[in-house]
């Protein structure tokens, strides 16, 4: 093919009004929702090579410990991941952004410590293709690191968050779901699941469908030798 006949290829994922929106309220929230301090916890002592899944416009580098050796970070939407490349040389570590999607990371099997997933699981497409392809990138015994928010409170609170999940809120919210339950989504993809912790997310004031978070440690089995689905890739 000619370079004059070449096609730009489509972003996978694009919410480019969410992703404004999205940009502004998660600074925000850093600060006055208690968020920076939950991604400092969420990133303490971590170690090694990390992959972090959904990386946003990259509010969580600056709180990589510097024995993090380097972040591998894929963000699918393009305004977030230009973003995201902005707040990268304010990291600590070395980070690389690059795009992709939950559901066919670009990078190899196993050459990975650990992984970070971090208020995405909400928004893949395919949830367990997602975690398989985050098993199939760790390393056995590699280590998640995961803040997720998901289903929550009483039997009135639930009902409405399945039917949020049914209606408006994925098309307003670039896909996002506030019904799943992500520690079951981890154990079922075959995850060694380790301490957790709910919380409520601000920890005060109303609850709201998006309010009920995880807060956690999970690990692929060190006796794992194939690690999620096959993909095509080394």
């Amino acid at each position: 093919m000619s370079a004059g006949s070449a096609k730009v290829a489509r972003d996978p994922v694009r919410h480019p009004l969410f992703a404004r929106c999205y940009a502004r309220l998660s600074v925000t929230a850093e600060t006055r929702g208690g968020v920076a301090a939950v991604r400092h916890r969420l990133l303490d002592g971590l170690s090694g090579r990390v992959i972090e899944v959904g990386a946003g416009n990259g509010l969580n580098f600056a709180h990589y410990p510097g024995t993090v050796s380097e972040v591998v970070a894929v963000e699918p939407e393009r305004l977030l991941r230009r973003l995201a490349v902005e707040a990268a040389p304010r990291a600590r570590v070395p980070v690389e952004v690059a795009p992709g999607t939950a559901e066919a990371l670009p990078v190899e099997s196993g050459a990975f410590d650990a992984a970070v997933v971090c208020l995405v699981l909400c928004s893949v497409r395919d949830l367990p293709r997602a975690l398989a392809e985050l098993r199939r990138v760790l390393r056995p015994g590699g280590e998640v690191r995961f803040f997720e928010h998901g289903r929550g409170g009483g039997r009135v609170m639930r009902l409405t968050q399945r039917a949020l999940d049914r209606t408006v809120w994925p098309p307003l919210a670039g896909g996002c779901h506030v019904a799943r339950d992500p520690v079951g989504a981890l154990r079922e993809a075959g995850f060694e699941l380790g301490p957790y912790r709910r919380t409520l997310m601000p920890e005060s004031g109303p609850k709201l469908p998006t309010s009920y978070c995880v807060l956690g440690t999970a690990w692929r089995p060190a006796t794992d030798a194939a690690g999620g689905a096959p993909t095509g890739r080394s």
